[in-house]
């Protein structure tokens, strides 16, 4: 019986974009006592996976936490399927600001010892003894009130991006690392001040409010639904979001915008900028703000030692990381001595651990030709063999020399005679577009598509 994915991320995205089907991105928790998480996970991975349910979930003896993406069509047997169980009947989905059909590419069903790390003894308190529950307008209410210190619960590289004006804003990697920072720096106001907090879906609340209320603090509150379901109800409502920037997520999309301030900047140049990227060095892959002109010159990369990395073959990359532990614990996300405009402290662990090691010195001179990244690769359909192509930076012409680079693709050199921009036959395309030309070779989702410019 399958209880794991077959397909790889490449051939789901290539399924999704064939089906046509608009997809929901949501994210929902609920704590319970579940007796038998492995049994749980299995039922709902069998009952999930024929429905094209795809996501994160997480479950345990305390509950489950799942954030996930379903094909709206299916959106109402999805719901019949957890309504099976008494917990979850009525429970609130938490809907995606902005939609991205390719948001989640896998379904992932674990089996954890809790549902959020929080590192808390759940013996040791009442866990029920929560804060009270605010909606968006009881919220904001709350926020000019001079008495209330308000508490961001998500980590450094969330708030960075986005976050609620006043408020604390932690400088931590992990949520179990804010609850006794914070309890000590508002120690002094256990009772004189309203405690008001909030994170990205309410779950690290649920368990934060309670610690504090087990702690002492007498006046605490937590924003209901978090700030997703603040989002909703902004815009349903005609209300001011308090919020302002982009909010975090967890999936492909690594935020969605809630309003048009940029409050950070790229950790490379400094230009304002609130787009989240991974290293392409997959050695690295540190998570840090990317802006696109240093997208285009570094490639993607953090650093220029972790640029020379990507150019190498996949078996020299392989050979590289081999022995090396590239976990949380050394790379550390947005914290790195390369990124030079980071405001937080960098971290004693390098992020670049894997490009001390020795390599050939001539890897830059492995492609002789100038070029510039102008897009990625999204897909290839074999019966056509037609490439899929999104322009992230520049135009592309008819006529023009590419690069498609890959470490599988290896590097392939074509001139484009002819395409179509959008599902149309154009001889342009800018930022933005879906492009497709015929390729006499498969591409995949890591390649790279570059303009040769001489």
């Amino acid at each position: 019986m399958q209880l794991y994915n077959t397909l790889s991320a490449e051939e789901r995205a290539q399924l999704i974009d064939e089906a046509g089907q608009q997809r929901l991105t949501l994210s929902f928790y609920a704590y319970a006592n579940i007796e038998d998480p492995k049994k749980f996970r299995d039922d709902l991975f069998l009952a999930w996976n024929p429905l094209g349910v795809l996501g994160r979930i997480y479950v345990a003896t305390e509950g489950i936490n799942a954030q996930l993406s379903v094909p709206a069509d299916h959106f109402y047997e999805f719901k019949d399927t957890i309504e099976v169980y008494d917990f979850m009947k009525g429970i609130r989905l938490n809907v995606a600001v902005e939609h991205d059909d390719h948001s989640f590419l896998k379904l992932t069903i674990k089996v954890r010892h809790k549902i959020v790390a929080d590192g808390l003894d759940d013996s040791t308190f009442d866990v029920t003894n929560k804060g009270v529950h605010l909606k968006a307008t009881e919220f904001n209410a709350m926020l000019e009130d001079p008495n209330t210190i308000v508490v961001d619960f998500r980590n450094h590289y969330e708030s960075e991006i986005g976050h609620f004006v006043g408020a604390i804003t932690p400088d931590v990697d992990t949520f179990r690392e804010s609850l006794p920072i914070i309890e000590a720096q508002l120690s002094e106001h256990k009772e004189d001040k309203n405690l008001l907090m909030y994170c990205t879906g309410g779950i690290r609340c649920e368990k934060a409010s309670a610690f504090f209320r087990h702690k002492g603090f007498k006046n605490v509150y937590q924003l209901e639904g978090g700030i997703i379901e603040y989002t909703r109800q902004v815009k349903a409502e005609g209300l001011e979001s308090k919020f302002i920037g982009k909010n975090f997520v967890f999936d492909h999309r690594l935020g969605e915008r809630i309003t048009d301030d940029i409050i950070s900047q790229c950790h490379q140049c400094g230009k304002p900028c609130d787009n989240h990227t991974n290293c392409a060095n997959e050695g690295c892959h540190l998570l840090f703000i990317q802006c696109d002109d240093c997208k285009a010159a570094m490639e993607n990369c953090c650093s220029s030692e972790c640029q020379d990395i990507t150019h190498m073959t996949l078996v020299e990359q392989v050979q590289l990381r081999r022995g090396v532990k590239n976990g949380n614990m050394i790379f550390k996300k947005g914290k790195s001595d390369a990124l030079k405009f980071k405001k937080a402290e960098t971290s004693a662990e390098q992020p670049l651990a894997v490009a001390v090691a020795e390599k050939p010195k001539s890897i830059r001179q492995r492609i002789a030709v100038k070029k510039v990244l102008i897009g990625k690769g999204e897909h290839y359909y074999p019966k056509a063999q037609v490439g899929q192509f999104t322009i992230e930076n520049g135009e592309l012409n008819l006529g023009d020399a590419i690069l498609i680079v890959g470490p599988t693709t290896g590097e392939q050199k074509v001139t484009v005679a002819k395409m179509q921009v959008n599902g149309a036959a154009s001889e342009k395309a800018v930022k933005g577009d879906k492009v497709t030309f015929a390729l006499p070779f498969r591409i995949r989702l890591s390649d790279k598509l570059f303009k040769i410019t001489e």
